[in-house]
């Protein structure tokens, strides 16, 4: 259960309209044009919506995809979800905190990681920081 709680309303007077459509609407940013997608700088990947710490650098890989990938969440960050939509099984990815949606997770795909999943993330959906 979420643990950040807010009105549709609430929701767009804290969001720009494109975090709206993808955290809440469950969008998705076009191929290539997210901020993150090529970002390699040291820090944390927070929920853009609650601020919620959701990913390390460390886990952050250069996939090709044209979206942030990573190779794990922090614990407990992430939830996971079957989505059925687009005619096609695939794992959503919702930030555990306030139900944001974050992207997909895709599994045996082979790349050289510790988990052999890639985390499909929405630049939109996070910000980065420094430290914390």
């Amino acid at each position: 259960m979420s643990t950040v709680q807010k009105s549709e309303a609430e929701w767009r007077a804290v969001l720009n309209k494109e975090q709206f459509r993808i955290l809440r609407q469950k969008g998705t940013e076009a191929a290539g044009t997210g901020e993150y997608d090529k970002h390699a700088a040291p820090g944390v990947y927070t929920c853009a919506g609650c601020g919620t710490p959701l990913y390390k650098s460390t886990t952050k890989f250069n996939s090709g995809c044209g979206w942030p990938a990573f190779f794990d969440a922090i614990p407990g960050a992430v939830t996971r979800h079957e989505d059925n939509s687009w005619f096609m099984k695939r794992i959503e990815i919702t930030c555990t905190a306030c139900g944001g949606h974050l992207g997909h997770v895709f599994k045996g795909e082979g790349f050289k990681t510790p988990t052999d999943e890639r985390h499909c993330v929405n630049s939109v959906s996070l910000k980065f920081h420094d430290e914390l």
